[in-house]
């Protein structure tokens, strides 16, 4: 009687142990498979990290010109990408490298995040820079404006100076002679043209010797001159002369007379005078023969 109780007692102490056991591997069991769900979705979220990460790393080198900051970008890049590949080849059950992987995480995400500060600072920069050389060229721009300016001014000054130093004739006065040296009154009796004119005063003009040419121009505008060597320089080309007189002029208004000889046939019509001086033509004026 005692042997077939403690029996039922063995048996009852082992049916508990057993149930026991049972109750924990069910229960270890669970907590392993809800382990292996959670460290799932975090892998998932982990590559999806990785991914993003890397997808970054090349954003930012499309920002930037420095060749060497190009470089480290890119070795970040492919250490991410490596990362990627090792989480994506890790079982959700290897807690250990899926913890080692999740602190390699850390660090990308802090490297990350030093190299976008860096790259907005270089970016703020370069847009101050970039700023600041668009206000010089402008600044540059108003320099070159107003220096051309000056030119135009220094160029318009010396041209009115120029022409304020030109002598101006005025009065030109022709009167046809006869033989007599009195006025001719037909053209056929004409023998000497006196052409008389004023050189008005001018203190802007150079003073001293200057060579004074006389055009007389016919009616059919053929220029009377004594020989085709008579020439001298205007506007950059040679024209003739009719008469060439040497003056001294002081700067003081003085009458000038020149003289023709008429040894050609002068047909009636209106004739013209041109003056010349320094290059210049300082004045012009016609008379009639009839």
């Amino acid at each position: 009687m005692n042997k077939n109780k403690s029996l039922i007692i063995i048996i009852v102490v082992l049916a508990i142990i057993i149930a026991g056991v049972s109750f924990f591997a069910f229960h270890q069991m669970q907590q392993n498979k809800e382990m292996s769900e959670l460290f799932a979705i975090e892998k998932m979220e982990m590559e999806n990290e990785y991914s993003t990460f890397a997808t970054q790393y090349d954003e930012l080198q499309i920002q930037i010109n420095n060749d060497s900051l190009r470089e480290k970008l890119e070795s970040e890049k492919l250490k991410t990408q490596r990362l990627l590949e090792e989480l994506r080849q890790v079982k959700t059950s290897n807690a250990a490298e899926i913890m080692r992987l999740k602190k390699e995480l850390k660090t990308v995400r802090a490297v990350l995040r030093s190299y976008v500060i860096q790259i907005d600072s270089l970016n703020k920069i370069n847009a101050a820079l970039q700023e600041e050389n668009k206000a010089v060229k402008s600044k540059y721009t108003a320099a070159t404006r107003e220096i051309s300016n000056l030119s135009k001014e220094k160029e318009s000054l010396n041209k009115q100076v120029t022409l304020a130093s030109q002598l101006d004739a005025t009065n030109i006065v022709t009167e046809p002679l006869n033989k007599r040296n009195r006025e001719a009154k037909r053209a056929k009796d004409v023998k000497k043209l006196a052409i008389s004119f004023t050189i008005v005063k001018n203190i802007t003009a150079k003073t001293g010797n200057k060579t004074v040419y006389v055009r007389i121009a016919k009616p059919d505008n053929e220029v009377l001159t004594k020989s085709e060597s008579n020439r001298f320089a205007y506007e950059d080309r040679e024209i003739s002369y009719s008469i060439k007189k040497m003056i001294e002029y002081t700067g003081e208004e003085q009458t000038v007379t020149v003289y023709w000889d008429v040894e050609e046939f002068m047909p009636s019509g209106t004739y013209r005078v041109y003056v010349f001086a320094d290059g210049n033509m300082i004045g012009q004026n016609s008379f009639t023969l009839k």
